[in-house]
């Protein structure tokens, strides 16, 4: 059982990008698979996809350039069980002055910061991507 599972999520997927492997694998839960699928739309992963009937496995699959270079230079667990971090949308981080991005959990579900400015809705700071 773990405490943070989108902290472990994040750890494993640092780890994969780390020693460049190609496809990471973990448990899945909506909220990874919402996680997976903001990566992948913002273009920081290749792919993912969730296989299992009672017992579902996400594996992402990395993006690397055609030298070999890491796309996702880092992620970092803003939010934790014992420190709530929330934000409205005038105080919403901007990640490396727009270059990255924040995935923030809101009413409407996860949106990364640019798509809550649009929206104009405030929430729980996940984490960090870039």
């Amino acid at each position: 059982m773990l405490t943070d599972p989108i902290a472990d999520m994040l750890t494993r997927i640092r780890n994969a990008n780390k020693v460049k492997d190609p496809t990471v694998s973990m448990s899945s839960s909506n909220e990874k698979v919402e996680i997976a699928k903001i990566l992948a739309n913002e273009g920081y992963i290749s792919s993912y996809k969730v296989e299992g009937d009672k017992v579902k496995t996400l594996t992402i699959t990395l993006k690397y350039t055609a030298k070999g270079e890491r796309v996702l230079t880092d992620l970092k667990r803003i939010s934790k069980p014992g420190l709530r971090v929330y934000s409205n949308v005038e105080k919403l981080p901007r990640v490396l002055n727009g270059l990255g991005i924040a995935i923030v959990s809101t009413s409407k579900g996860l949106l990364t910061d640019k798509q809550c400015r649009l929206q104009n809705v405030g929430g729980e700071v996940i984490a960090y991507v870039y």
